[in-house]
């Protein structure tokens, strides 16, 4: 396989799925990058005419189009990129979300954009509008209880479009996962092999269902891109849907990879961020109910849900979606996901899954395991691919690399939701302005809702 086509899919399977681990070596000093306003694709007329000229072109392969600032164009067209599959909403018609009336939406909207807060690095105050630039933001949406109080869209979606949502995907996974386990039809304790027995000889074989759920599996599986033999080299040559050159002996596929990954370490001993985990989920999910990961979001959540569009996931050479990174999805479906968390499995007034489900998720993982690699998130956990935010503020997320985030806050009664493009594939540079934004906006709306 060329170098330029393996390195073309991992920075959608790499990149996409990694989530801001710091370098391990300090990099020389950049230059800062464009602004939101300077590299929005309008403004840099990326894929523009008919046709487009060259310079302004984003094609397929080509190495650079997930980089800044072509990526701002490139989360909202992957489909024009990569094979992919899609999740149906089924025929019937959307189930409109509810809004508080305009004049109060208008209301909202101004003072939510001025709330101040203070950032957790040591920057000078900013306002909640001069985050979403700072951000990189695409597309956000707040739900205070069932009502859209705030939505705003940027530089290459509107709400007719779809975008990246990177390791939220992850999220959706697991919560496919944990409905199966609500449901009986999955064993957390059983061994993935006895589910799965092509993992036989591989990592996987002594793993439980919980712990590759809980990303706690001793894995072998290095996410270090400066290292031309790092595991996320050989997993992107393998997941690639693009064909193979004449001399590639490796593996075809997720399955095939998942196959033959091999151990380091105890398994169930330490959270360890690998987007393999994920796909072994989806795998288990896949197995268990008898339908890929796309059918099942479909049949459990696009259709009862009443998404207004259709989803849709990338896939390997053999059709497979990829369960840890690639979905796409309308910014208001993603704020469907979020209020279904919010309130335990209802929406519209009709259960999709048991309660129990997110009951589980907010209990956490077992922080001790979790560790201090995301310093914003010491004391916080992992579970059913979800992260457990520490404090007493009892939130919720599922997260992606560039700022992709479903936030919920069950205390406040809030949930946000945010699609993003931010130059940096690290959610630790995002994080000292993301999450004290979001923590002050919660606070308002829920001493609003109590005045």
């Amino acid at each position: 396989m060329s170098s330029s086509i393996t390195r073309t899919w991992v920075l959608l399977v790499g990149i996409a799925a990694a989530t801001g681990v710091a370098a391990q070596e300090p990099a020389p000093p950049e230059p800062a990058p464009l602004t939101a306003a300077q590299s929005d694709p309008r403004v840099m007329g990326w894929m523009q005419g008919f046709p487009p000229p060259p310079d302004k072109r984003i094609t397929q392969p080509d190495s650079v189009y997930f980089s800044f600032p072509r990526l701002r164009w490139s989360v909202c067209h992957i489909r024009q990129l990569l094979p992919t599959i899609g999740i149906s909403r089924g025929l019937g018609d959307p189930v409109p979300l509810r809004y508080v009336g305009d004049r109060e939406l208008e209301r909202l909207g101004r003072e939510i954009d001025a709330l101040s807060f203070t950032p957790l690095d040591g920057r000078p105050p900013m306002t909640w509008e001069q985050s979403l630039a700072a951000n990189y933001t695409d597309g956000i949406l707040v739900f205070h209880r069932d009502r859209v109080v705030y939505e705003r869209y940027f530089g290459c979606l509107g709400d007719d479009g779809k975008h990246a949502a990177m390791s939220m995907t992850k999220s959706l996974t697991g919560l496919l996962a944990q409905i199966l386990v609500a449901e009986g039809r999955l064993d957390e304790n059983a061994k993935v092999v006895d589910i799965v027995p092509e993992v036989a000889r591989s990592a996987y074989a002594d793993a439980t269902v919980r712990q590759v759920m809980d990303m706690t599996t001793g894995v072998r599986y290095s996410e270090d891109y400066a290292d031309p033999d790092a595991d996320i080299w050989q997993y992107a040559a393998a997941a690639s849907p693009l064909p193979k050159g004449e001399d590639y002996a490796g593996p075809n596929g997720y399955f095939e990879y998942l196959a033959q990954v091999q151990p380091e370490g105890a398994n169930g001993a330490a959270f360890h961020y690998k987007t393999v985990d994920a796909d072994m989920v989806g795998w288990i999910v896949s197995r268990v109910s008898g339908k890929s990961v796309s059918e099942l979001a479909s049949e459990q959540l696009w259709r009862p849900m009443g998404a207004e569009q259709d989803a849709y996931m990338t896939v390997d050479a053999i059709g497979t979606p990829y369960a840890g990174g690639g979905l796409s999805a309308g910014l208001r479906d993603m704020g469907r996901l979020g209020l279904l968390m919010l309130q335990e499995g209802v929406i519209n007034g009709r259960r999709l899954f048991p309660a129990e489900v997110v009951r589980h998720i907010r209990g956490g993982g077992d922080p001790a395991r979790f560790g201090n690699a995301y310093p914003a998130l010491v004391g916080g956990s992992y579970t059913s691919l979800w992260w457990v935010y520490p404090g007493e503020h009892d939130v919720i997320a599922a997260r992606g690399v560039h700022g992709q985030t479903i936030y919920v806050d069950f205390n406040a009664q809030v949930v946000i939701v945010r699609f993003a493009s931010f130059p940096k594939a690290q959610n630790t540079l995002i994080d000292p302005t993301s999450i004290p934004a979001f923590q002050a906006l919660a606070g308002y709306l829920q001493a609003a809702a109590d005045r």
